[in-house]
């Protein structure tokens, strides 16, 4: 089991860090022992995203790391066919990282594409629509295909 170590300040299974120090003159109780080295894991640090989705909308979240990828709001289309399956086209997305544009044939015609990943999982999710070269794609330039295998819907669905 881990648990957060005040002390550390990390999710910990044992270490052994010096405690901080006080701040305005208020003692700083840790709410456990500091960690003492043992069997479990070392130091983990704790999981945080650049960027938080408003829990008051519904939204989409990685299926492996559950880092917040997209609001409902910013869906544009369900219908499309990603590498592995169906996939959700967006407007904007968060917490993504973005590869380098190549070109490649899909089903609707030649476009430059670059691959996208959760920033903190690295697990490729779809791509994003560079350059569509057909006039009636035009629409996808800068929008975002996002997997269906790897968002999971959190936050207000029912």
């Amino acid at each position: 089991n881990l648990l957060r170590c005040f002390t550390c300040d990390r999710l910990c299974g044992g270490c052994t860090a010096p405690a901080p120090p006080a701040r305005q003159g208020i003692a700083l109780q840790p709410v456990m022992p500091s960690c003492e080295p043992g069997p479990g894991p070392a130091c983990l640090p704790t999981k945080t995203f650049r960027s938080y989705l408003p829990r008051c909308h519904r939204t989409y979240s990685c299926v492996h790391c559950r880092a917040h990828l997209a609001k409902h709001d910013e869906l544009i289309s369900k219908s499309f066919q990603g590498s592995h399956g169906r996939a959700y086209l967006f407007n904007s997305v968060v917490n993504v990282g973005c590869g380098p544009a190549e070109q490649r044939l899909l089903l609707t015609g030649l476009h430059s594409v670059a691959d996208i990943f959760c920033e903190s999982c690295k697990t490729t999710l779809g791509w994003k629509y560079e350059q569509a070269f057909e006039t009636s794609q035009k629409y996808k330039e800068g929008k975002y295909i996002i997997e269906m295998s790897h968002m999971v819907k959190d936050n207000g669905w029912d």
